[in-house]
């Protein structure tokens, strides 16, 4: 397996980072379609707090997103992880994960309070996220809405994600 290198998303990248997110995400069932078009809409708008690609030794092969969410209880520093994508055949090779546990540690570095997501709840309580009740999302089945606290507690409240997700 070729080894893999992460590093913030450089002027130049923002072709390839579309096509990895569509390839990755057209067959999955859950899918609206449009996640690449999501990380134009939140670099567009600003939103695009953290932007990660993963190198092998020839190419792009994985990106992620970070991008700042609200609370109705006016809690601050709170973001939102993905998409996630990885290219096809490197999937199942771990390197979202590595993109997932770099994300949230230049997260914890940048004083981040939290971080919220939508996902699947076989893969993501393996980083730290579950399910919270006291912290809602309205856009999608309640159990797959995780959160994860980096620094003091746990807010309570409806989070919205930022504007470029519709």
């Amino acid at each position: 397996m070729t080894a893999i290198t992460i590093r913030p998303e450089a002027p130049g990248d923002e072709g390839t980072i579309y096509a990895i997110t569509e390839l990755a995400f057209r067959p999955m069932p859950f899918s609206d379609g449009d996640e690449q078009d999501l990380i134009d809409r939140l670099r567009a708008d600003g939103d695009l707090t953290l932007s990660l690609v993963a190198e092998d030794a020839e190419r792009i092969v994985g990106h992620i997103a970070i991008s700042p969410v609200t609370i109705s209880d006016g809690t601050n520093g709170w973001f939102g992880l993905g998409p996630v994508s990885v290219t096809p055949e490197r999937q199942r090779q771990d390197v979202g994960g590595r993109l997932i546990r770099r994300a949230i540690a230049d997260m914890r570095e940048r004083g981040a309070k939290g971080i919220v997501l939508l996902g699947s709840t076989d893969y993501y309580p393996r980083f730290g996220f579950k399910h919270e009740p006291q912290l809602t999302y309205a856009g999608g089945p309640a159990k797959y809405f995780q959160s994860l606290v980096l620094d003091g507690d746990l807010p309570s409240g409806e989070v919205k994600f930022a504007p470029g997700f519709g």
